[in-house]
């Protein structure tokens, strides 16, 4: 009933300015209970987070429709969408044309403090309060594991330690309902183990009172059904703009137990389509492909020394990756696995200063990044920022960008480039969406195109940093499958970047692993 829930729905909808997002709504939330929000990319989930967050509006159809909640305005989202948001806005403020040095933006400890009584982000050059200098002695900091990185700039933050950053902010803001979207995504073992201690004592305190008054009370919004907490005690679930389960947790794992064996049925004979149909494409559009002369050695790294300050990154790092080496690449947060990357990419400018070779070329000897972006496939989360801010970008566009190599397109598109573009959406099931604006998609879409668009030209390396943030269990097997359909081509070298062991694929039987603060601080392992 409505006089026992923290929050009641009743023949509501979701809607924003776009439109209605959820038609028919109904839901309630009483003390004492933990709920999973779960569904497909573009089910409705995300809509209805960002509703309880009062990002969208949650309306009656009707007069007999009524919604009421006891958190208020006292509500915070941590999700993959304010991660990107936060290093956007950092890139927007960054000021290093004006200084005579790179600008390293807000630190961790100020951007924890702007919900502690400091200045914000338009503000961030004056004083923080007395507060600051002890946020390492407070319980959250030290659950959020962010000690060591509270005087790191956010844009030098690996994507695990934004989220965790995030976390802690939102641990110390005081709001009475924290909404996690995806927590788990990014972060390596120990964060995870973390989380689900942290996750544990909130919602046992959640469940032992005995009031009805908020106190924190946390919702955990999760694109795949793997890590769930012992402590979740019902469900909710989303799937074609309309909720298509709830009900408690034990009643959802015998729907998702049988869900799980009809798929399993016909699992063989759909990836063998899909893998004919990827090799079909990539043959049909051979001609917009950039192929050039194969070198023995793709990627050479000799002594290779990265930091900044007094962190070091990488130290006397060497490292050689030949054609159809397959590397699964791991590592704690923070132990440089995204900064090796970028070394490759061009990213990161100390590479100039380094003895890197690419394509049998070392690096600043007169390439240009257009040179080695055209040999490249790239999937990553700082990737997908730069992509959001072109997001009004329609998906045939951005498939098409992939041949192009640029960040949206500006060029005519011919008619063999949208014939391309439309049998790649069509294989990662988004036909007849070419017209779609890329912000129009879930983050778990938006990440399914950017893996195709990187997928289309045949790159000599694709390079994967945790491709599969984001995506929901169909979408994350039918992108690993279309990575390992890419790897099996032999034309394109894997450089996989996951915390996940169920990601790896097994013609990854190469692996590199980044131990920070060892010497030696990686290791070679092959399978």
């Amino acid at each position: 009933m409505k006089e026992n829930s923290l929050i009641y729905i009743n023949n509501c909808r979701v809607q924003d300015l776009h439109g209605t997002n959820i038609e028919k709504l109904d839901w309630q939330m009483n003390a004492g209970e933990a709920w999973l929000v779960i569904g497909p990319n573009g089910g409705g989930k995300a809509d209805f987070l960002r509703a309880l967050a009062g990002e969208k509006q949650i309306l009656p159809n009707d007069s007999t429709g009524d919604y009421s909640t006891q958190f208020k305005d006292s509500v915070e989202i941590v999700s993959l969408e304010r991660a990107a948001s936060l290093i956007q806005e950092e890139r927007d403020l960054d000021e290093s044309e004006y200084m005579d040095k790179i600008d390293e933006g807000r630190t961790g400890r100020r951007f924890i403090c702007e919900v502690l009584g400091g200045p914000d982000s338009k503000h961030r050059h004056q004083p923080l309060p007395p507060i600051a200098e002890r946020l390492e002695t407070l319980p959250e900091v030290k659950l959020c594991g962010v000690e060591k990185i509270l005087e790191r700039g956010l844009k030098f933050m690996s994507t695990g330690e934004i989220r965790r950053t995030l976390l802690c902010r939102a641990l110390l803001s005081g709001k009475k309902l924290l909404i996690l979207s995806d927590p788990f995504a990014g972060l390596d073992a120990q964060s995870r183990s973390i989380l689900l201690e942290f996750f544990a004592t909130i919602v046992g305190k959640q469940k032992n009172s005995a009031s009805n008054e908020p106190r924190t009370t946390i919702i955990l919004g999760m694109e795949r059904y793997h890590e769930i907490p012992d402590t979740i005690t019902n469900v909710l679930e989303f799937a074609g703009g309309k909720v298509s389960f709830c009900g408690t947790k034990s009643e959802y794992e015998k729907v998702r137990a049988e869900r799980e064996a009809e798929k399993a049925k016909s699992r063989a004979a759909e990836k063998n389509e899909f893998v004919s149909e990827l090799k079909s494409i990539q043959s049909e559009t051979a001609v917009l492909q950039k192929h050039t002369d194969g070198e023995k050695t793709l990627v050479q790294m000799n002594n290779v020394n990265v930091g900044w300050g007094e962190k070091r990154v990488l130290v006397d790092f060497n490292w050689e990756v030949l054609p159809n080496q397959h590397w699964l690449i791991r590592g704690p947060n923070g132990s440089g696995k995204t900064t090796l990357l970028e070394l490759i990419t061009g990213d990161n400018h100390q590479v100039f200063c380094n003895d890197v070779w690419l394509f049998g070329r070392k690096r600043g000897t007169g390439e240009t990044i257009w040179d080695i972006k055209s040999q490249l496939g790239i999937v990553s989360y700082r990737w997908h920022v730069e992509y959001r801010m072109v997001g009004s970008t329609d998906l045939e566009s951005v498939i098409i960008s992939g041949f192009k190599d640029s960040i949206g397109l500006y060029e005519q598109k011919t008619d063999v480039e949208i014939a391309a573009a439309r049998k790649w959406l069509k294989l990662g099931g988004f036909e007849g969406r070419e017209h779609d604006s890329f912000n129009s998609l879930s983050y778990g879409e938006q990440r399914a195109i950017l893996i195709l668009r990187a997928a289309v030209k045949s790159p000599k390396i694709l390079i994967l940093d945790e491709p599969c943030h984001g995506l929901d269990e169909n979408y994350r097997q039918k992108i690993l499958d279309l990575i390992e359909a890419v790897a099996e081509t032999g034309t394109t070298t894997l450089l996989h970047v996951t915390h996940d062991p169920s990601e790896a694929l097994p013609c990854e039987q190469h692996i590199l692993e980044l131990h920070p603060n060892e010497t030696p601080m990686y290791k070679v392992i092959e399978i």
